[in-house]
């Protein structure tokens, strides 16, 4: 293994660690936080629709996570780098103020969509 590829890979890991520890997260913290970033937003009822988006955002993280690991690649690059756009784009909507969080919530996927970006074009087609 080159270093390149070496170094590549220890960013693919990185990325598979946030997605499933943000799956994992959003579920441990489904009646704390998570619930507190949706009724920041306005969104607290109905309760079932609550659970739904939580959990459909957490099988979505574990989903893109697993398939970074696993299927390291053009499809699961692009696919991890329009599913951030989504949830970015979603969260900007529903929540600007985000943008201004000293944590840097949103701002963090700038770099995350480097990282993606430069794994996607280094993949073999």
């Amino acid at each position: 293994m080159t270093r390149a590829e070496a170094d590549d890979r220890l960013l693919r890991l990185s990325l598979v660690a946030v997605w499933l520890f943000t799956a994992v997260a959003s579920i441990v913290e489904l009646n704390g936080q998570s619930r507190e970033v949706l009724a920041a937003a306005g969104i607290t009822s109905p309760p079932w629709l609550v659970q739904l988006l939580i959990g459909g955002g957490a099988a979505a993280d574990l989903v893109v996570g697993i398939a970074l690991w696993r299927w390291p690649g053009r499809a699961s690059y692009g696919a991890a780098l329009a599913l951030m756009l989504a949830m970015t784009l979603v969260a900007t909507v529903l929540q600007p103020s985000l943008w201004l969080h000293p944590l840097g919530p949103l701002l963090k996927n700038l770099p995350i969509a480097a990282l993606l970006w430069h794994l996607y074009r280094r993949a073999t087609p």
